[in-house]
């Protein structure tokens, strides 16, 4: 089990592995990484909302090209105690302009350390065919 952090370096972890667009903590509290989970802890503080009984839900867009295209989404389940934070597991799903799910990832097992990159998660809901340069498909010449 990993060391819990603080939120500052809980945030610059995930924000220098590319996690750097706007999130949500609890379905609210739009904003990036650090400032959606200080907003919602202060509303905890003042008694507008309440800390849940298990993780924490911060969920993002990693791939957004505009509302009629496919989109990535990531969903994080982060354990909050005493004021530390550890990332527990992670959710990748590309999804159509609808909102109809194409592919999915679960990541379980994880810590702030070992979460892969942004561009990491999005690769593997991206079907993008990966060809080594210089490979040809069989029976083909160039």
């Amino acid at each position: 089990m990993e060391a819990l952090s603080d939120l500052n370096s809980f945030a610059k972890i995930l924000t220098d592995k590319g996690y750097n667009g706007y999130f949500h903590t609890q379905g609210a509290y739009a904003g990036k990484l650090k400032d959606s989970i200080t907003d919602y802890l202060e509303s905890c503080q003042k008694g507008a909302d309440s800390l849940p009984k298990q993780d924490l839900l911060l969920t993002g867009y990693l791939q957004w090209s505009g509302e009629d295209k496919p989109r990535v989404e990531c969903s994080m389940w982060v354990q909050y105690l005493n004021g530390k934070f550890s990332l527990n597991k992670m959710e990748v799903a590309k999804k159509d302009r609808f909102g109809q799910l194409l592919k999915k990832s679960e990541l379980a097992n994880l810590s702030v350390i070992s979460a892969p990159k942004a561009v990491e998660a999005v690769a593997l809901v991206n079907d993008e065919p990966k060809q080594k340069a210089g490979n040809s498909p069989k029976g083909f010449k160039l």
